[in-house]
């Protein structure tokens, strides 16, 4: 500390000695003095002597007075040192309020309670704030947060473990394997250690991933993502020669491509669709299981299935195979009896494209009931974003009566209040029957009902001469038809639609303009004569598989374009020019299938298919 500086604090704690011991009262001017001469903190004149310091060492020409100010020739500044010492000026917000800019002078209490109101303004902000954005989403993220999946309901074996014992379902699972492994790869190949995923358990008996898939952000909109997958070059090269088998139907070049891309998807989906054909059912599900496997480890890193608001639109052709995957791998777990996993993937597959090109939410109803998650399906039929409400779809209609029968069972004497407010099952139920009367009649005779009451409530005009009124309900009726009939096997449900169709045709005879009246709802809802849902087939609903001839096998893979050239006598251009191989001319080509693909294609892949010409050849020996 300078000497001038030591001197003048001296001289300052002198005059406040003195004044604490003077008796005499202070006048106005004095107090102005003092106001002016505030308690000064002996610390800051460290500050004083940086400042002075510096000052000194930036203008080395100027002059210092013991009690003047220090003046740098040529500038018009004075910097006075002693009384009014420079500070560092804190950034405050212009557009704060004028309490909270100088605190320091303000009491304790007025402080506090200036704090307190700033942050509960700041708190009420916030969540005003909040609250708003909340609103605008809701409506946007409703149906992605009811179609988010439970990842340990995707797996089959889960809840087959839960069914029958994890004891069954593992000597099961090590008995497959093993035969699997000696069938197929004639117990020479080693095993990998496949990376985890939330779809199947790839076994180890797999070739590796081979990375010839990918997928790209499309973009992101109210917190929504959409993405497409992208193929690499092997895989473009594979696709063409794909194509080209595809169009000469030749499952032999199909093979050929399996042996050298054991994860092209193209190939895997109509290799397990032939496979289905024939009866061979595991093998076919093996086959879908190792193209879900190939499409999900191509995923992203920023997509998350499990959450629902991850997109692949329909549109891109190279986003297709996962759902045609997705939908034949929930049949095939319907087909084991994996309700509550088949409705999982239900999920899913709606949630990639909420324009459903499948038709997953004509059979969502029913894994939902077989599952028993009556709550779920209710609450999803409530918030569903779609072009009009689903229980005017004939599915949801019967489905959620059904639905509300079940939880009317469940209702304990404490919860009964609370279900006052909602529709009963039987006015649910008369609500189905009074909009689509044709799906009784078509439930009498597939479920079947025998029951000689049936009869004369079929001889009823408003049941027996019922019509769907359009192509596209008379279709949608079939669907439901076909996929729900087996829950009308339930003798309480049959109870209750018999009840209720009794009442129905009572309130019918007692007022006729109520009929007229669901009509017109009816021709509302299904306006358009052309069927909107002829691309999806029945048959794709149905628990049957239909069987084909061997000799028919080689029609099952047919474009349609190439089948007209073909009846029109043109050739068949192989596109690309591609070398699509014919070892065996004049095969069955079943037979040829089973006798080179299956037992070898695994194991020809092991040790060919990283060849450094990337082409498809013929095996010479």
């Amino acid at each position: 500390m300078s000497a001038r500086l030591l001197r003048k604090v001296l001289k300052e704690q002198e005059q406040n000695q003195q004044k604490s011991l003077d008796p005499e009262p202070k006048s106005d001017d004095d107090e102005e003095s003092d106001q002016s001469s505030p308690f000064r903190n002996p610390f800051d004149l460290l500050d004083d002597e940086e400042v002075e310091q510096d000052l000194v060492d930036k203008a080395p020409i100027g002059e210092v007075t013991e009690e003047g100010p220090f003046v740098v020739k040529g500038s018009s500044r004075e910097i006075p040192l002693a009384n009014s010492k420079p500070k560092k000026k804190k950034k405050r917000s212009k557009e704060g309020p004028p309490f909270t800019r100088n605190k320091s002078e303000m009491p304790l209490d007025v402080i506090l309670e200036s704090l307190s109101m700033d942050t509960t303004c700041q708190a009420r902000f916030e969540k005003t704030k909040a609250a708003n954005v909340k609103v605008q989403s809701n409506s946007k993220n409703f149906a992605s947060s009811i179609l988010a999946m439970e990842p340990k309901f995707l797996r089959a074996e889960n809840e087959l473990r839960r069914i029958f014992g994890s004891k069954v379902v593992d000597s099961f699972e090590k008995s497959h394997s093993s035969g699997s492994s000696r069938q197929m790869h004639g117990g020479r190949r080693g095993s990998y250690a496949h990376r985890k995923t939330i779809l199947v358990s790839p076994p180890s008996y797999w070739p590796r991933w081979d990375g010839s898939l990918s997928m790209e952000m499309l973009e992101t909109k109210d917190n929504q993502h959409f993405f497409r997958y992208v193929h690499s070059a092997s895989y473009a090269q594979a696709q063409r020669a794909f194509d080209a088998a595809k169009g000469i139907h030749d499952l032999n070049g199909i093979a050929s491509i399996l042996a050298y891309h054991p994860y092209h998807v193209e190939s895997l989906l109509t290799i397990a669709e032939v496979l289905k054909f024939q009866g061979e059912h595991q093998q076919s599900a093996d086959s879908i299981e190792k193209c879900l496997f190939a499409l999900e480890c191509a995923w992203h890193p920023s997509f998350n299935a499990l959450q629902g608001n991850c997109h692949l639109k329909y549109s891109h052709d190279s986003n297709k195979p996962i759902f045609s995957a997705l939908f034949s791998h929930m049949r095939n777990m319907d087909r084991r009896g994996c309700h509550r996993s088949a409705l999982e993937v239900c999920k899913l597959l709606l949630s990639l494209d909420l324009d459903d090109p499948m038709g997953a939410i004509f059979c969502i109803d029913y894994f939902s009931l077989r599952s028993e998650e009556y709550a779920w399906l209710e609450r999803f039929s409530e918030g569903f974003v779609s072009d009009y409400s689903l229980w005017l779809f004939p599915n949801f209609s019967y489905s959620l009566a059904v639905c509300r029968f079940y939880l009317e069972r469940e209702t304990t004497v404490k919860d009964a209040p609370t279900q006052t407010e909602k529709s009963t099952s039987t006015d649910l139920m008369k609500q189905a029957l009074m909009l689509h009367p044709l799906v009784l009649k078509k439930l009498v005779a597939k479920v079947p009902l025998k029951d000689p009451a049936w009869t004369k409530i079929l001889k009823h005009s408003f049941f027996g001469s019922a019509q769907a009124g359009s192509s596209s309900l008379d279709h949608l009726i079939n669907i439901y038809v076909e996929r729900n009939y087996l829950l009308w096997r339930l003798p309480d449900l049959q109870t209750l639609l018999k009840e209720t169709t009794l009442l129905v045709i009572d309130e019918l005879s007692r007022n006729d303009c109520e009929a007229s009246d669901w009509d017109c709802v009816r021709k509302e809802a299904f306006p358009s004569e052309k069927n909107e849902y002829s691309h999806l087939l029945v048959s794709d609903f149905s628990d049957s598989v239909p069987t084909v001839p061997p000799d028919e096998l080689q029609h099952l893979i047919v474009d349609q374009r190439l089948a007209q050239a073909m009846q029109n006598g043109g050739g068949v251009a192989n596109p690309e020019g591609i070398h699509v191989p014919h070892e065996v001319h004049g095969r069955n080509p079943l037979l040829a299938l089973l006798d080179r693909i299956l037992p070898m294609v695994d194991e020809i892949a092991d040790g060919d298919h990283n060849q450094p010409d990337g082409h498809y050849h013929d095996n010479e020996d």
